[in-house]
């Protein structure tokens, strides 16, 4: 897997509450008198891992780690068919970072994230760049329509089979089809069977396109019925609105990170997000610096990912 550090034990826990009714599950680890560092999990939906707490050196850093919005340890839960998703968008999410910056006394933070993890910290960002020290992101994504049509029809002419059947389990046809939009509508749907195939079939085509593309191992957590369905659900939800940001907004108002230092770290091989997202954003930001893993897809977990995500955060460890 690469050179990630040994994993960090919890220091501290917790549950914050909004006032929407929405409880975020957060946790620190590493030195509590460290840098502050936020890592922020992909998907949207897939909820934090203790891998993420990996990529930072504990003795430098306070790590911090919260589960967005209906997935992981947060509440409610997205699996329910009965969470109302209309409190969960781009802007509560941003809010929940600065109600939990706040909670934990952290005045400024590096922030850290992977693939949808790269689009909300660079969101964060660009709306508070005086609480940044630095930013790490790799599998670089600003959910854009173009990086969204992409994922879900381009992509399917290197993985024609996964997606005919991805295709076909939308139960709509037509060269205008939107499958990001049609599955959004099965998961919401009230028959029970038919939400659980839905939720099956977006997974399937999720892990295919990113495990199959770059030859690395299935996610096991798409077998968990619980994580699938609040994964498929979240996930529909942000990407049939596009995050709810303006078409190129993270690229055009990259501006509003200028002397914030930055690294950005891409796989040439990612067949979900091609390169040419992170090119244009280091291009738009002069202070960031672009690594190209030649060897690596959409996952962070590849040897050349890791060795170039651990060697940014060793290197802004001091960066105050």
């Amino acid at each position: 897997m690469g050179d990630l550090y040994p994993e960090a034990d919890v220091v501290q826990s917790g549950m914050l509450d909004t006032d929407d009714g929405n409880s975020i599950h957060w946790e620190t680890a590493g030195n509590p008198a460290g840098k502050p560092a936020l890592a922020i999990h992909g998907g949207p939906g897939a909820g934090g891992t203790p891998t993420l707490r990996r990529f930072f050196d504990p003795k430098q850093y306070r790590i911090v780690l919260f589960d967005q919005r209906g997935c992981g340890r947060s509440r409610p839960h997205a699996s329910d068919p009965n969470t109302d998703l209309t409190t969960n968008t781009t802007d509560h999410l941003l809010a929940d970072i600065e109600l939990l910056r706040k909670h934990l006394d952290i005045d400024r933070w590096l922030l850290f994230g992977l693939s949808w993890g790269s689009t909300l910290a660079l969101a964060y960002a660009e709306q508070h760049p005086d609480l940044v020290t630095a930013i790490v992101i790799g599998a670089v994504t600003t959910t854009r329509p173009t990086e969204i049509d992409w994922l879900y029809h381009g992509a399917g002419r290197f993985l024609p089979d996964h997606w005919e059947r991805f295709n076909a389990s939308a139960g709509e046809t037509g060269p205008e089809i939107n499958l990001v939009e049609a599955y959004r509508r099965l998961l919401e749907h009230p028959d029970a069977t038919i939400r659980e195939q839905a939720a099956i079939a977006w997974c399937e085509w999720e892990d295919a396109v990113v495990s199959k593309a770059a030859n690395t191992e299935p996610d096991p957590r798409y077998e968990d019925p619980m994580f699938r369905m609040a994964f498929a659900r979240i996930v529909t939800h942000y990407f049939a609105n596009y995050a709810w940001l303006d078409d190129g907004q993270l690229i055009a108002q990259a501006g509003r990170l200028r002397g914030i230092p930055a690294v950005l770290v891409h796989g040439r091989l990612d067949v979900s997000s091609p390169l040419i997202t992170a090119w244009q954003l280091n291009n738009a930001w002069p202070d960031a610096e672009l690594i190209i893993a030649d060897r690596s897809g959409h996952s962070a977990t590849h040897p050349d990912m890791v060795q170039a995500l651990v060697t940014a955060t060793d290197r802004f460890a001091h960066i105050s």
